[in-house]
């Protein structure tokens, strides 16, 4: 036997050990964050009391290090659409990897993609074809193109306060200042307010608008479009020749008790539709632009420019199968119906505080998208510590709120947007009955506490100090 044919086989894994690294590095992750990435994150959270440390999740809880348990009501801004971990998606995902596919050729067909796009489109009967990116900003920028590509005109609408992704095209339709400071020139834009159809109608005479890109819900405050908005809005572009975009990435797939959030309004049948986040699975990054026939035709329109949009990691096997198995689990365990009927509880529980709590204005949304705003108190006492918040921070409150939620209830949260008043709750769209009980009561408490005068407004003060200091 020759030298070569006694060697041993070298190890295909090498010395690589996942658990062990973990366990050996692990408790750095806040001084990782802070010398390599984004050094202002570990920061906030310090600040917030939001630097803790979990150790495992399933469906909508988290454990963090001492084994208590979270209810999560977050769920990753809208990633974990079937909670954390479930075990269809997970299985999807180990058969996958087991098949070993000749995965990311770029010059075969592979099934998955065309399985993932027929069982989309199911969806939504008037779209014709899929392009699969990596984002839910991805598929926007995808939009933006093939809009502009499509009619030949230059300019994108989008409504005030919209959120629609931070790459440059994406944040060209960005109604956030803050997001958009120093960042220009981006792509002609121009914002009108949402439900404002005269404004809309200004804008379409000029000629030169592709699209209109809209969100049938908007993150940022939970402000929903006004009933007919949607259905006149298509009827104005039509006639003018140009598009609607309906931005899904967070509304999409069951979030608001319809498969798509337009879909809750009659009639109205968007041009382009983009999905991301819940279609992950909360496992691999998944972007899909939905889009009429004739838009696809006219963006490839011959063999030359078959790549003239295309994404390196667009369409691997491992998130169209995590796409596959969300969208099964989401047929057999009725998701739609059940997020109806929760939202509908949580968000019915909730709007009946607002008669006993002077310092909540108002809770609006649908399904399990719920924004909950606060507003100027009516007693003296109030009014005096509201107004110290507001004078040196407006969404000073709503931190607040947010803040004992979790130290003292262990319940993950979020403030809608920056200078709002306003809690987003967008949890898992497995939450139960329970979940539900949980989260109120806990809320209700912490508003007790507001009211009462307690240590939440201790608190208040620290932030009214942190806000002065950062100015």
């Amino acid at each position: 036997m020759t030298t070569a044919e006694s060697a041993p086989e070298p190890s295909r894994t090498g010395g690589f050990d996942l658990g062990a690294l973990l366990a050996e590095r692990g408790a750095e992750r806040y001084e990782l964050h802070t010398r390599y990435l984004n050094h202002q994150l570990p920061r906030m959270l310090r600040t917030i009391g939001f630097d803790k440390v979990y150790e495992r999740a399933e469906g909508a809880h988290f454990w963090d290090a001492d084994g208590n348990d979270h209810l999560d009501m977050l769920a990753g801004f809208g990633v974990m659409g079937l909670g954390r971990h479930h075990p269809v998606v997970r299985k999807a995902l180990h058969d996958v990897l087991d098949a070993s596919l000749a995965d990311l050729t770029r010059f075969d067909c592979q099934p998955l993609p065309g399985l993932l796009a027929e069982r989309l489109l199911a969806h939504s009967s008037h779209l014709d074809r899929v392009f699969f990116g990596n984002s839910g900003t991805e598929a926007v920028e995808t939009a933006l193109k093939f809009a502009r590509y499509a009619t030949g005109r230059p300019r994108v609408l989008y409504c005030a306060h919209a959120f629609h992704g931070l790459t440059t095209g994406s944040l060209s339709v960005n109604g956030e200042s803050g997001f958009r400071d120093g960042f220009a020139p981006l792509l002609p834009d121009t914002a009108v307010p949402l439900g404002d159809l005269d404004a809309l109608a200004r804008e379409l005479r000029r000629g030169d608008v592709a699209a209109l890109i809209v969100e049938p819900i908007q993150g940022k405050g939970v402000h929903e479009a006004p009933p007919g908005y949607l259905r006149a809005a298509q009827e104005l572009l039509r006639r003018h020749r140009a598009l609607l975009i309906a931005d899904e990435v967070q509304t999409g797939l069951g979030r608001t008790g319809d498969f798509y959030a337009y879909q809750h309004e009659e009639g109205v049948e968007p041009d382009l539709v983009c999905v991301a986040k819940a279609l992950s699975g909360g496992y691999v990054p998944v972007g899909a632009t939905l889009g009429r026939d004739w838009i696809f035709k006219k963006v490839y329109s011959s063999m030359d420019r078959v790549l003239v949009h295309s994404a390196s990691f667009g369409a691997n096997a491992q998130a169209m199968a995590a796409g596959l198995a969300v969208l099964s689990v989401m047929e057999d365990e009725g998701i739609v119906a059940r997020v109806r009927s929760t939202g509908g509880l949580l968000r019915t529980r909730l709007a009946a505080l607002t008669e006993k709590y002077e310092l909540l204005a108002e809770v609006r949304g649908r399904g399990l998208m719920i924004g909950i705003e606060f507003g100027r108190p009516r007693s003296l006492k109030l009014r005096g510590r509201w107004a110290m918040l507001q004078a040196a921070r407006k969404g000073l409150f709503a931190q607040m709120v947010v803040v004992p939620l979790l130290q003292r209830h262990r319940i993950l949260t979020q403030v809608s947007g920056d200078h709002m008043e306003v809690i987003k709750l967008i949890p898992p769209l497995v939450i139960d009955e329970g979940d539900v009980n949980r989260f109120v009561d806990a809320f209700t408490a912490v508003m007790d506490d507001a009211h009462d005068g307690g240590l939440m407004w201790e608190f208040g003060r620290t932030l009214v100090k942190q806000a002065v200091a950062n100015r």
